[in-house]
């Protein structure tokens, strides 16, 4: 006797419907059409997870340069003079005491500013 796929193709089923819950129309109550959308939107979420990283970090790019530029200093000179000072703070991390903690990024930027050559200091 053949076997056939019965349990198995409902649980498969079930198991898309129940990702596909709320979708409008045929993309939630079709299987095909369920199941294409469902490829689609892990596509769209695999690559927006990325795309959030990155508008992140220009986010806090730009938090970081205008609390820099405030302190006289250009923000790639404060990344090159963070560098320089052996200071492991990241980009997240900086745009946080620029915005919560004004007076530890004060800190940092004097910190920056003596490591950094005379040149770059009075060019800003």
């Amino acid at each position: 006797m053949r076997t056939r796929k019965g349990a198995a193709r409902n649980q498969a089923k079930k198991r898309v419907f129940r990702r596909a819950k709320g979708y409008t129309g045929g993309r939630g109550r079709l299987f095909r059409s369920a199941k294409e959308t469902l490829l689609r939107s892990g596509q769209f979420a695999y690559r927006d997870r990325r795309v959030r990283r990155r508008e992140f970090r220009k986010l806090w790019i730009i938090r970081i340069n205008a609390a820099v530029r405030e302190r006289g200093l250009r923000y790639n000179e404060f990344i090159a003079g963070l560098k320089q000072a052996h200071i492991g703070l990241d980009r997240k991390m900086l745009a946080e005491m620029a915005v919560r903690d004004p007076k530890a990024f004060d800190h940092v930027v004097e910190v920056v500013k003596q490591s950094l050559p005379a040149a770059a200091g009075a060019a800003g």
